[in-house]
C-alpha cells in the first residue's frame, strides 16, 4: 500500500521559512514525479512545484524564487523549502506521487503564516 506522509508545518511569521518533508512507502520512488501543492480554505487545491526522478524542476509561478522543491531518492523523501512566506501562504500543503494513471497524495499538514 502506497502511503505518503507529510511533516514540518507550523505557524511561521511573514518573511520566515519552513522546510516540509514527505515520505513515501509502498512503492519504489526513484523513477515517479513528485509534486507538492496546496489548498487554502474556499479555494481548489493550486499547484506549487514538481521534480522528476532526476532532479528536473517545475514550478508555479507565485512561489518561484522563495520554494525549492528537492528530493532524497536513498530516503523516499521529497521536500519542499518555502523561504519569504507570506499571508497569503497560508494553507494545507500536500504532497503528491504521481504514477501516471494514479495520483498518489498525503494527508496534509498545515501552514499558517501570521504575526
Amino acid at each position: 500500500q502506497v502511503q505518503l506522509v507529510e511533516s514540518g508545518g507550523g505557524l511561521v511569521q511573514p518573511g520566515g521559512s519552513l522546510s516540509l518533508s514527505c515520505v513515501v512507502s509502498g512503492t519504489i520512488f526513484s523513477i515517479y514525479v513528485m509534486g507538492w501543492y496546496r489548498q487554502a480554505p474556499g479555494k481548489q487545491r493550486e499547484f506549487l512545484a514538481r521534480i522528476t526522478g532526476g532532479g528536473r524542476t517545475i514550478y508555479a509561478d507565485s512561489v518561484k524564487g522563495r520554494f525549492t522543491i528537492s528530493r532524497d531518492n536513498a530516503k523516499n523523501t521529497v521536500y519542499l523549502q518555502m523561504n519569504g512566506l507570506k499571508p497569503e501562504d497560508t494553507a494545507v500543503y500536500y504532497c503528491n506521487l504521481d504514477r501516471g494513471s494514479t495520483q498518489n497524495w498525503g494527508q496534509g499538514t498545515q501552514v499558517t503564516v501570521s504575526s
